[in-house]
């Protein structure tokens, strides 16, 4: 693919590379008082809050339609305490990708769609041991929907980045 570096758009400054890979550190329903609550944990892959809500980790990948590699948004998604319970069961038990699907919330807000992205309906995967699950949409209208169906462009990569970098400024 050669150099990702691109001319940006917002700043009018060369940025050298383009990611492939944004994360939310946390469930948008997280808050800074929930670290102080025993009944609520905050880790790297999973997080509870207030003992009655589960999230994971997760991968929501968009294949890149131009390119040799897939975007990927690093999204939390929220379970059952029944099927938050068995991904713990699992975590490092090899063959745990041949566990069926469970359903899940999208728990993160993601900045690059017009529409709210909270609350869309999911499908968590879970992967090979040492792998984030990942999580597939319901197919709906939503254009996140549309472009993990679709895929999106070198363009749309780097007009995510672009956005992405002007608002965190």
């Amino acid at each position: 693919m050669g150099d990702q570096g691109f001319v940006c758009r917002g700043c009018g400054r060369r940025h050298e590379g383009l990611p492939f890979s944004y994360g939310a550190q946390a469930p948008a329903y997280w808050r800074d008082e929930f670290g102080s609550d025993e009944r609520s944990l905050l880790e790297d892959e999973t997080c509870i809050i207030q003992a009655e809500y589960y999230f994971v980790r997760a991968r929501l990948v968009i294949p890149v339609i131009d390119a040799d590699v897939d975007f990927d948004w690093g999204v939390w998604v929220s379970l059952s305490r029944d099927n938050f319970r068995r991904t713990l069961d699992l975590w490092a038990t090899p063959g745990r990708e041949q566990e069926p699907p469970y359903f899940g919330w999208l728990s993160t807000q993601l900045p690059a769609y017009p529409m709210d992205t909270l609350n869309l309906k999911t499908e968590v995967h879970t992967d090979r041991v040492g792998t984030r699950p990942h999580v597939i949409l319901e197919p709906t209208d939503h254009p996140l929907a549309v472009e993990q169906r679709t895929g999106i462009t070198m363009e749309r990569v780097q007009e995510i980045a672009e956005l992405i970098l002007h608002s965190r400024a």
